[in-house]
């Protein structure tokens, strides 16, 4: 739904200041950020567009599908001067175009928009500086609009990564692809790894800083975040400091599926913290603060227990204990050991080059193809196999693990500007070998759309060390 409310804010906007132009920049806690190029709005200039939205709502225009060639689309756009559009259809490899209008007015969507405007009478709009944003319906409920929770750390790294866009002369995937086409990503790729490469740093040293009251690193996150190959970057950096990081796997420290309640569906819910032997990892945490040393277990994951791991470990003056999970940040996990003694990380990818102005790609979705392709090649599951799982692994996030992003206090957004154009040489040919009967071709068919847009890029020139060698393989890293 949230393709047809932008479908909407932008037609309404486009009747009250035919001179603005939106650009919608990314999802904001069930909401989408977005702002005028060249404009800061005020409340009246809101007001009068979620009018003018809520009165072509109630009208019930119809929202008409045209099919285009590559060539018709990008004509048109030319005569609105869309440049956008144009450089992005200029790279497009798909067969046809999908243009939806209302009279003369015309969009570009890869994404489906609802058939009449009727269908659009649930939401608000709310100034937030320098922009704006459009708060969409609840997810379980159409008829009711979320209710809007300020994130202001998941903000604050998106707007972080949108700096790091402008050091790199990208404000979208056509610039993208114009790099790649005349030779200039080899620049780009140094560039962007070299941010991730002092973000860490900084990072590190604000935990050096702390020192010695700090006793340990919190390190969480979502699934495919990239959290292994950060916290094996973060001890590099520590360790320039000075300061031996001793690393523990929050994984090893699973319950046996026995002793793990289901979920709803009579599945073992080992995405819940209570899958994890809480009691056995306070113990040995009040240990190690106190001194002591204990032995680390180990997980087997094929025979489903905890073994003997024949790892000890201990705290010195010089070392720093880092632990690394999903579930890392949730308070439940180290409940006694006071807050000065901790610091917490929370690592996602915030994907911010959109398409267009209008065409968002969706934050997870960097996540979801990340997970295919390491599924594939490493774990020897299908890519459909991964789609199945991901409605699950979203639904865990969002009640385990985002809840608590915001008690870090450094957030590290792992998402890489060229990355999608690296993963579709290995996920695109895959998908493409996917018959249309499959339950899951819709998601499929999604997936193919966005990557139609990027021209493939050579992982070669992808650094042994970078975040995206955890997926594609190749790492210096040993996991």
């Amino acid at each position: 739904m949230e393709r047809s409310y932008i479908f909407l804010f932008n037609l309404a906007t486009k009747y009250l200041f035919p001179d603005l132009k939106v650009i919608i920049e990314h999802s904001y806690h069930k909401s989408l950020y977005g702002r005028f190029k060249d404009y800061i709005p005020t409340i009246e200039d809101l007001s009068k567009i979620e009018e003018k939205m809520r009165e072509i709502a109630e009208e019930d225009i119809p929202i008409k599908k045209e099919v285009h060639s590559r060539e018709s689309a990008i004509k048109l756009f030319e005569e609105r001067q869309e440049e956008d559009k144009i450089g992005l259809l200029k790279y497009y490899t798909g067969k046809e175009v999908i243009l939806y209008h209302i009279d003369d007015y015309y969009e570009y969507s890869y994404l489906p928009v609802v058939p009449s405007t009727g269908y659009l009478k649930t939401f608000a709009l709310k100034l937030y500086q320098p922009g704006f944003l459009i708060i969409l319906p609840e997810d379980k409920d159409i008829n009711k609009v979320a209710e809007f929770k300020e994130v202001v750390k998941l903000f604050q790294a998106f707007y972080e990564y949108k700096n790091w866009l402008n050091i790199l002369g990208l404000n979208n995937v056509s610039s993208l692809n114009s790099a790649i086409e005349n030779g200039e990503i080899s620049e780009i790729i140094k560039v962007a790894e070299a941010l991730h490469e002092k973000k860490i740093a900084q990072i590190a040293d604000e935990i050096c800083s702390r020192l010695p009251d700090l006793k340990l690193v919190l390190i969480a996150g979502p699934s495919s975040a990239g959290k292994t190959t950060f916290t094996k970057r973060l001890q590099i950096q520590l360790k320039v400091n000075g300061i031996k990081p001793i690393v523990i796997e929050m994984d090893d420290y699973f319950l046996p599926p026995q002793e793990v309640a289901r979920d709803e569906y009579g599945n073992y819910d080992f995405d819940s913290p209570n899958a994890l032997n809480i009691n056995m990892l306070a113990e040995h945490l009040n240990i190690l603060m106190n001194g002591g040393e204990v032995e680390l277990p180990k997980y087997n994951f094929q025979k489903k227990r905890s073994e003997r791991s024949g790892r000890y470990i201990k705290i010195d003056k010089n070392s720093l204990l880092v632990m690394e999970g999903i579930h890392a940040l949730n308070p439940q996990i180290t409940p006694e050991i006071p807050g000065y003694m901790k610091y917490h990380i929370f690592v996602s990818a915030l994907t911010h080059l959109n398409l267009d102005n209008q065409n968002r790609v969706p934050t997870t979705d960097a996540r979801l193809i990340r997970r295919m392709v390491r599924d594939s090649i490493f774990r020897g599951h299908g890519v459909l196999d991964s789609i199945r799982q991901w409605p699950s692994v979203r639904r865990a996030e969002d009640l385990y693990i985002f809840p608590n992003q915001e008690k870090a206090d450094a957030m590290f957004n792992s998402a890489l500007v060229y990355e999608f154009s690296v993963l579709k040489n290995f996920i695109e040919p895959i998908l493409k070998a996917i018959p249309p009967y499959y339950r899951e071709y819709p998601e499929v068919k999604r997936i193919l759309d966005i990557l139609s847009h990027f021209i493939p890029l050579s992982p070669t020139e992808v650094p042994m060390t970078s975040i995206l060698r955890e997926f594609i393989g190749g790492s210096s890293f040993v996991y």
